[in-house]
């Protein structure tokens, strides 16, 4: 089984987020539990819990299939100590959402080195922070997402995602989340089902399958290897469908949220429509 769905907005509620997942279709959905662009958010009322699990149950999500989305502000990695206990104090504050809202999967960026420290430096940083907030918390998973390598940002390279696993305490608490468009920006070749093949295998060799809690579906506006973190809507960018169509029909990918992120949420329906029809068709 696929779960398979989209980021969806909070506008007036985050019940709302439910029902426009409903809308789509989806049988997944990610969205941010507060306001990504700001370091505070009022607490959650116990209205917008409870508002927010009763629609859960009447469109009948489970945790497995929803992925909250952190603050493009955490920057876990972060030189500054006063600007890197800000970021850690967020990324506890967002756990903390997840948990009151029954939910156990959180998506984050690693973070970045800002050319103040070295890689190596702002890895460590990046686990000591996990570990903070886990040792703070209990039944979230904290979810690492790839990155395009834009920047100074950490994540970019699978051995980026597994030396901070490496020095996560709990295991049991650390995942990954790929997303293609990322992956494919960073120098991981995904159009063809071989090179699918060898990169998922890669993946598998460095971090470990059992990580994988999540993807990101989306194409590409920049070219391979570019470093260049540009969305675009499946099959209209460099990447083309082969990559989506296989992971629809391969089974390493099943009872996890995979989330479109494309540019035009015009199409999103669509897309959602057109992925379903892959895993049916590999199903026959």
């Amino acid at each position: 089984m696929k779960y398979i769905g989209a980021h969806v907005s909070i506008a007036g509620g985050l019940d709302k987020a439910v029902e426009r997942a409903v809308q789509l279709r989806a049988t997944a959905f990610s969205f941010f539990t507060k306001n990504q662009r700001q370091w505070y958010a009022t607490s959650l009322t116990s209205e917008k819990i409870c508002a927010f699990h009763h629609a859960c149950r009447t469109y009948q999500y489970t945790s497995a299939q929803i992925i909250p989305h952190g603050s493009y502000l955490i920057n876990l990695g972060h030189p500054v100590s006063d600007k890197l206990e800000k970021s850690r104090f967020a990324l506890l504050d967002e756990v903390n959402r997840c948990q009151q809202l029954n939910l156990t999967l959180l998506n984050i960026h690693p973070g970045s080195h800002l050319n103040m420290i070295t890689e190596d430096q702002c890895l460590k940083r990046i686990a000591e922070s996990i570990n903070i907030v886990l040792s703070k918390t209990k039944g979230v998973t904290i979810v690492l997402e790839n990155t395009a390598g834009q920047g100074s940002n950490m994540g970019f390279l699978f051995e980026h995602l597994s030396t901070i696993i490496h020095n996560v305490e709990d295991k049991s608490r650390i995942g990954v989340c790929i997303d293609t468009c990322h992956a494919f920006a960073s120098g991981y070749e995904l159009r063809t089902e071989n090179a699918c093949i060898k990169t998922f295998s890669d993946f598998d060799k460095i971090v470990g399958f059992q990580y994988l809690c999540g993807l990101h579906l989306n194409d590409s506006k920049s070219p391979f290897n570019s470093r260049v973190d540009r969305h675009h809507n499946l099959g209209k960018g460099t990447i083309g469908l082969t990559v989506f169509s296989w992971i629809m029909k391969n089974k390493q990918f099943n009872c996890i949220p995979m989330i479109l992120e494309t540019a035009n949420q015009d199409y999103w329906k669509e897309e959602i429509t057109w992925l379903k029809s892959e895993q049916d068709k590999n199903r026959s």
